[in-house]
């Protein structure tokens, strides 16, 4: 999608945005337990928000402060059209600009081809979070700025 803007920035200039794609995402999409859902990590982290060509927030996501990506989301109507990947490289180039060496995220399981897509390795087995099946997944930077 060559119109989507990705910002990044603090979860106090972000937060109102995330949180309704989250929302409408996990807990009414995926039936997430709302007190799952937000946590003491949103105030710590990186965030970053999608917007379409009208400036409509509809994807978003999290890096916090030891590498780990979480909280990806993208509102149904605009899944396919590369997003997600958007959101995914600008927060691994934010991790890789502030000088971490990995990035690592607790994927879903149905989701675990995208990140693969992305440079990321399953590095444990299957585990149950907030009722859905996850997979650890994690990205070394390596010189060649994948």
């Amino acid at each position: 999608m060559n119109n989507t803007a990705i910002e990044t920035g603090p979860w106090e200039a972000l937060r109102e945005d995330a949180q309704a794609i989250r929302y409408q995402v996990f807990v009414v999409e995926q039936k997430v337990p709302l007190e799952l859902e937000w946590d003491e990590m949103d105030p710590q982290s990186l965030h970053a928000v999608a917007r379409d060509a009208a400036g409509r927030a509809v994807g978003t996501g999290r890096l916090l402060p030891d590498g780990h990506i979480g909280r990806m989301a993208v509102l149904p109507e605009y899944r396919e059209c590369g997003i997600g990947g958007a959101i995914l490289r600008a927060l691994m180039e934010k991790a890789r600009a502030r000088g971490d060496r990995e990035v690592m995220l607790n994927a879903q399981t149905q989701a675990q081809g995208f990140y693969a897509a992305h440079g990321f390795s399953v590095t444990g087995d299957i585990f149950m979070e907030a009722g859905i099946p996850h997979v650890c997944m994690r990205h070394v930077f390596t010189s060649d700025r994948r």
